[in-house]
């Protein structure tokens, strides 16, 4: 059984972060962690941020002019899952996800779903990335997508029905 320690830090003061809440980014950390074979014990940290922080970090890291939804920090470069699994060096500290609650916000009511679907969809987004994935190419966006996706549903979190 996988032992994962999640760390959440909540640097913004917009959006009301719960118990509730807290425990839905956890649950879901350790779904897509399961999902996809991770062994060993892990380490994730989430930073939930507003649409100002998740900005400045779009400028810094990636040159974008703007705030997004989730942005991933890969403790190691390991390129693609099957690097994860041989290299056991990143075997427990996988990096860091930031969420912009505020980009969670609007995109939940843009798409018509729940805020809870859209965080726990952005977090298994990041855990994903983390673990080597990307969506560069439309084949890697499809394999990206139906993982995210297969990991939603099952968590009861279809388009169709998006509460817990």
């Amino acid at each position: 059984m996988i032992l994962v320690e999640i760390m959440i830090n909540n640097l913004q003061s917009k959006i009301d972060v719960d118990q509730k809440l807290e425990e839905l980014i956890r649950r879901t950390v350790e779904l897509a962690l399961n999902l996809e074979g991770v062994s060993g014990d892990a380490e994730v940290s989430v930073a939930l941020v507003d649409n100002d922080y998740i900005h400045e970090l779009n400028k810094t890291y990636r040159g974008k002019d703007m705030p997004t939804d989730v942005l991933s920090f890969p403790m190691h470069d390991i390129g693609s899952k099957s690097d994860f699994e041989s290299n056991e060096e990143v075997e427990r500290l996988l990096g860091d996800i930031v969420i912009s609650l505020e980009k969670a916000k609007e995109q939940a009511r843009a798409y018509g779903h729940s805020f809870e679907r859209e965080i726990a969809y952005l977090v298994v987004h990041g855990v994903l990335h983390l673990l080597g994935y990307d969506h560069e190419t439309e084949e890697e966006r499809k394999v990206m997508r139906e993982k995210e996706e297969k990991t939603l549903q099952a968590f009861g979190l279809t388009r169709e029905e998006s509460q817990l």
